[in-house]
């Protein structure tokens, strides 16, 4: 019998202009896909960031009142070090959030202020492969995302939204999911790849308190052997990889 090849992955589409990343908490972005959201950037794309929550439950050491301001601080100023300037929260409980209709309206109406061809969100299953049991922020977020996306451009679902002015938006042509254990495109991260590692290190704060390793060490220490991994499926280069479910 002859080995299995191993699948290899496919480059992202390029043929759009605004994508939309809607995530749980600070730091989700940065440790997954980064490096691909400046490699957009730099090609003139215009990116937002949409966090369910303020990361508030995210510190031991710091209660939510104080630890709250403290990530969105630092989630702005790392999502700027890869050409992200617009950054919004919406204020749902880090650590307890709920799958259901709330979310789900909260995260169409993102989609129709912003008017993405691409949506991105992280992994929204049980697991991140294997037995490493995911949060269920992130499955919350990511499964939401997923329905948002196609919530956005009906008109009778949410219908209060077109009475805010957020008229029906049917444009979402992808949704890219980041960490996903079955990816099936990537992103080259070679031009990306140091500014995902500074952006990463905005968010000093969280890792400080999360290793007693050097941040850097840390940081370049995750990032990296994950890009390379990727890059076996994708020509040699380090990658980011995604699973893209058209639309």
């Amino acid at each position: 019998m002859t080995e299995p090849t191993t699948r290899q992955l496919q480059p992202m589409p390029d043929d759009w202009r605004r994508a939309l990343a809607v995530v749980a908490h600070p730091d989700d972005l940065e440790y997954g896909c980064a490096a691909a959201v400046a490699a957009w950037t730099d090609a003139g794309r215009e990116v937002t960031y949409v966090l369910a929550t303020r990361g508030e439950a995210g510190i031991d050491t710091l209660d939510p009142e104080r630890c709250g301001p403290l990530r969105e601080r630092e989630q702005r100023a790392s999502a700027r070090v890869v050409g992200v300037s617009e950054v919004e929260f919406l204020d749902h409980r880090d650590g307890t959030i709920a799958y259901g209709p709330a979310l789900r309206r909260d995260i169409a109406a993102a989609v129709r202020r912003h008017r993405p061809e691409l949506v991105i969100t992280l992994n929204h299953r049980d697991t991140w492969g294997g037995n490493h049991w995911n949060t269920p922020d992130h499955v919350a977020v990511g499964r939401a995302v997923l329905d948002a996306a196609g919530d956005a451009g009906n008109r009778w679902i949410f219908p209060e939204l077109a009475e805010q002015g957020l008229e029906p938006w049917d444009g979402v042509r992808w949704v890219a999911v980041a960490g996903s254990a079955t990816p099936t495109h990537a992103v080259d991260a070679t031009d990306g790849m140091e500014r995902a590692v500074a952006s990463l290190l905005e968010h000093r704060a969280y890792i400080e308190a999360l290793t007693d390793e050097d941040p850097e060490t840390y940081v370049r220490g995750f990032l990296l052997p994950f890009a390379e991994e990727t890059g076996k499926r994708f020509g040699g280069r380090p990658a980011v990889a995604f699973e893209l479910f058209p639309r």
